[in-house]
């Protein structure tokens, strides 16, 4: 055989050694029908984990293994969330399992520290129990100076950006520079205006949220209730009864829409029907507009509201307790026509 024959036979050879290769590793080895798909990884997982884990989304795993081990990924495995595309080869694969895409976290609309951390818990690695023991640790609460029943007021809703294996220290710290953030020069000083603390304003803008969806009125109810405490009123608060409510059953999935006489002498310290001043926290997470509607609180001489049954979502303003009475029986009357028992 001459020279000529041999190496084309080799050069035949190589061809389809190639071929095989880039076929076995370097096409399409993925075997799920959607774009794509996001694996998670818990820190300190092993590569028998990872095996484990990923198997359902993988065709041929003994391909993925050959280039895992060849790319040295059993000894570098890494916690986290990764992105996982329809189509992709071995090669990929392995490639997407190195790169630790973070999450998009967001939460609003809690109304206590317990139904914040099951929010967050869903999307991060850390879990509820965790988390709740890491937001109320002692130490963490006497340096920056919040109780177990105020530190709520630390979460600003919004949309956060983690990676999904974060600590719950490492979450919880960056929550505190995000408020710490948010305080600036200008809001300390409106809050010091109104002889408040940071803390006491979110606690009196969480009542404000609670009261009205309607932005524009905010500003409005929040002056109400400013108006209550320079007159060194209780603020008599429908909201804070509901909360001691469901407080007391340990029930926050309850729908409770209309406070009865008897509600109203719960014994709580967030009724601010029997107790002066705010209760010792947040009834819920105001978002930003109740902060600032409390820090830019509206200046008139009304000291009670009640809802209207003209304007539906919207509140008649009172100065006198007899106009008041005149707006809180049309309400009543309502409730009672709509058969409104609670």
């Amino acid at each position: 055989m001459n020279k000529n024959k041999i190496f084309k036979i080799i050069a035949a050879v190589g061809i389809l050694v190639v071929l095989f290769v880039y076929i076995k590793y370097f096409t399409s080895n993925t075997a799920f029908d959607k774009e794509e798909v996001y694996v998670e990884i818990p820190t300190d997982s092993k590569y028998d984990e990872v095996q484990r884990i990923i198997s359902p989304y993988i065709k041929n795993m003994s391909d993925f293994e050959f280039i895992a081990q060849l790319r040295s990924y059993p000894e570098n495995v890494k916690p986290g969330r990764f992105l996982l595309k329809k189509g992709m080869s071995a090669f990929q694969l392995v490639s997407a399992m190195r790169r630790n895409v973070p999450v998009k976290l967001a939460f609003n609309n809690q109304e206590r520290l317990e139904n914040l951390c099951e929010r967050i818990s869903a999307q991060i690695e850390p879990d509820t129990t965790k988390l709740l023991a890491t937001f109320r640790d002692s130490l963490f609460l006497q340096k920056n100076g919040f109780t177990k029943e105020n530190v709520f007021a630390m979460f600003l809703p919004n949309t956060y950006e983690f990676y999904w294996n974060v600590s719950a220290e490492k979450f919880r710290d960056k929550m505190l520079e995000e408020y710490n953030r948010f305080w600036t020069k200008e809001r300390m000083a409106k809050a010091a205006d109104l002889n408040m603390t940071p803390v006491q304003v979110i606690t009196l803008a969480s009542i404000v949220h609670k009261e009205t969806v309607k932005k524009s009125e905010r500003p409005t109810v929040a002056g109400v209730y400013l108006n209550r405490l320079k007159d060194g009123m209780k603020l008599q608060a429908d909201p804070t009864v509901i909360y001691a409510l469901k407080l007391r059953d340990n029930n926050f999935e309850q729908v409770i829409k209309r406070v009865l006489y008897n509600d109203l002498f719960i014994a709580s310290p967030y009724n601010t029907y029997q107790n002066e001043g705010l209760p010792p926290g947040p009834i819920a997470m105001p978002d930003i507009d109740a902060i600032d509607a409390v820090l830019n609180a509206e200046k008139h001489n009304y000291l009670y509201f009640c809802a209207s049954v003209e304007r539906f979502g919207y509140h008649e303003f009172a100065a006198t307790m007899a106009q008041h009475d005149v707006n809180a029986k049309k309400y009543a009357d309502w409730l009672n026509a709509q058969g409104t028992k609670r």
